[in-house]
């Protein structure tokens, strides 16, 4: 994760919240008084966010004393602490929902992400996130799916390209899009197509991509068109998998599979935070 950006990402998230001031904190306590809180789990599931909890409260209060009892990607119980903070008590009380908003958040997915690695159950099939990304927490989602076991697809528009339906149509057929794709850019940087015919997976290794998609398609259509695939072209099962159909896919032999509720729909893990006695 990198931290120059997590640390301007939360000095936006604490303006929007605490705005000029916090008119509760600041007036009950200002600027005297030393607290300590503690962020415990509610439930089972795995945890992440350690770094957001040092950098937010640390950006609130450059004192504060972080102490994590747990890390990222690590299985948590419910009563567990996660960890404490230690600092102004008015910081303290500015920055908890905020951090705690953003650790559920990350908690959730990673907790979910590791559901889906386990009920997939591959050795060889990777699990990966998609886009569908809240604006805005892209790199926290992604790490939290890596801190589960999942892997990244690409982050943006910007790292790979991705010829989908839409392109395919405008372009004319997936070799056109594909030429002129190859005619602009560097070598580093790789080519997917999205297929759902037998046809386009054949134009799609005809025209040498690096990883055909197989949008929408059965574990049974999977296992047949993927006969069609040559061994240095990776592939990708994506669209229509849920979590319970996903076992189903395990022996289809594709590289990967890429799932959207990962990140989009994802339920929050249940965290407390409370004040340390």
């Amino acid at each position: 994760m990198n931290k120059l950006k997590l640390r301007l990402q939360l000095e936006q998230f604490f303006l929007e919240d605490i705005g000029d001031r916090d008119v509760s904190s600041d007036l009950i306590f200002g600027k005297a008084g030393i607290g300590e809180i503690v962020f415990i789990a509610k439930e089972a599931g795995v945890f992440c966010g350690a770094e957001v909890i040092r950098t937010g409260f640390q950006l609130l209060d450059p004192n504060a004393v972080i102490e994590m009892m747990t890390s990222d990607g690590e299985s948590v119980e419910i009563g567990q602490k996660l960890g404490i903070v230690k600092g102004n008590t008015a910081d303290l009380l500015k920055g908890e929902r905020v951090v705690l908003n953003l650790v559920q958040r990350m908690s959730g997915i990673a907790t979910k992400t590791k559901a889906a690695v386990e009920s997939l159950a591959s050795v060889h099939t990777r699990i990966c996130d998609t886009r569908k990304t809240t604006p805005g927490l892209r790199m926290l989602e992604k790490y939290a799916v890596r801190s589960g076991g999942g892997f990244n697809h690409r982050y943006g528009l910007y790292d790979a390209v991705m010829i989908k339906d839409n392109h395919i149509s405008f372009a004319g057929g997936i070799t056109n899009a594909v030429n002129e794709v190859r005619r602009q850019i560097g070598h580093m940087v790789k080519i997917e197509v999205e297929t759902e015919t037998r046809d386009q997976v054949l134009e799609a290794v005809e025209a040498k991509v690096d990883c055909i998609m197989f949008d929408n398609r059965s574990p049974e259509e999977i296992k047949e068109l993927i006969k069609l695939v040559p061994s240095g072209i990776a592939t990708e099962a994506s669209g229509g998998i849920s979590m319970e159909t996903l076992p189903s896919y395990r022996d289809t032999g594709v590289d990967y599979i890429s799932l959207g509720f990962l990140t989009h729909t994802v339920k929050a893990f249940d965290i407390s935070v409370k004040v340390n006695m």
